[in-house]
């Protein structure tokens, strides 16, 4: 008998090890990932199927669910005025908070980049706003902010102003909120961007340099395009917490749900004046829905407006055509 008759007539099956063996290697990455996806159903996903469930019945907090009104709880929100109210100062409190932020964090990650003394010690500072407690922030802008007795109300006195009402009037508030905003999460995103100005080749800065570009030449040539998807994820991280705010306006004014007449009552603050002092869960849970449509909305816009952006820097300059005359007879 011939070796190749021999491997020709030894089974084909698999010991039971290699068996063991073939099952954990496919099976094992699955397996890990497993508690993320498990935990996420039970916290997560849970959550916000039974909410979409308590949403279309008459809910009390108290009494439990009541009769069934389908859609009549998010008609009821649609049409509240308080809640259109909320929605504006949402988008008022994001916007000033969501900008300023994006273009301070990426000035002081653009400083941090460059060749300092006692990096680590700047780049740690820049993190200890996030690290203190939203209580203590309150606390230290309701003093900075004081209408009579603040700092600020020290300076419009020595420059001749007139005191302003910050817990009373629309843009003030918005402006003192944004401002705890501001002062909290700045650093986080800086670290954000610096890391990914940290992974842009040194090269690319030396052959620009070389080449006579500007440091803000080169800032605005190599630098942004290359951080852009880290920005894009700050932006989107900014959009969402933006949108959610609660803590802030909820400290700036514990005895209102956001002020005496909902002058800085974001659409979380009104979710919960829904939820706890009404008792009416079931608009509430309506509530919370049409702020996750908005955030699911709002995200594909950034996604949108990104990806747009992101082709047209990419989209190749077209070299002009030169046309090539035909020789006149006679020209050699």
């Amino acid at each position: 008998m011939t070796t190749s008759t021999a491997v020709r007539r030894a089974p084909s099956g698999l010991t039971f090890r290699q068996k063991l063996s073939r099952f954990d290697y496919a099976a094992s990455p699955y397996l890990y990932i497993a508690p993320f996806f498990i935990l996420f159903a039970l916290i997560g996903l849970f959550p916000v199927i039974y909410t979409f469930n308590v949403s279309l019945y008459d809910w009390d907090l108290l009494k439990g669910q009541g009769d069934f009104v389908g859609l009549a709880n998010y008609g009821a929100v649609l049409s509240d005025p308080l809640f259109w109210n909320a929605f504006g100062n949402t988008i008022s409190i994001f916007l000033l908070s969501a900008i300023p932020q994006l273009v301070v964090a990426t000035i002081i990650a653009a400083l941090l980049d460059q060749a300092l003394r006692g990096t680590t010690f700047w780049r740690m500072s820049v993190l200890l706003p996030y690290i203190v407690a939203p209580v203590a922030v309150a606390v230290i802008f309701l003093q900075i902010f004081n209408q009579y007795h603040g700092p600020v109300a020290g300076l419009l006195e020595l420059m001749g102003l007139d005191p302003i009402r910050w817990t009373f009037d629309v843009f003030p508030s918005h402006v003192a909120i944004a401002s705890m905003v501001n002062w909290r999460w700045t650093g986080y995103n800086a670290l954000l961007l610096l890391a990914a100005m940290q992974a842009v080749p040194r090269d690319v800065y030396e052959s620009a340099s070389l080449d006579g570009a500007s440091k803000a030449r080169r800032f605005w040539s190599i630098t942004i395009p290359m951080i852009r998807p880290t920005m894009i994820f700050v932006v989107i991280t900014a959009t969402i917490g933006g949108l959610q705010i609660f803590t802030e306006p909820r400290l700036f004014d514990s005895r209102t749900y956001g002020g005496g007449n909902k002058q800085f009552q974001t659409i979380v603050l009104y979710l919960y004046e829904m939820a706890f002092p009404r008792r009416d869960f079931g608009m509430a849970s309506a509530t919370a829905w049409i702020l996750f449509l908005i955030i699911i909305l709002a995200g594909v816009l950034n996604f949108v407006v990104a990806r747009a952006i992101r082709t047209t820097s990419e989209r190749p300059v077209r070299q002009p055509v030169q046309k090539i005359l035909p020789l006149k007879r006679g020209v050699s």
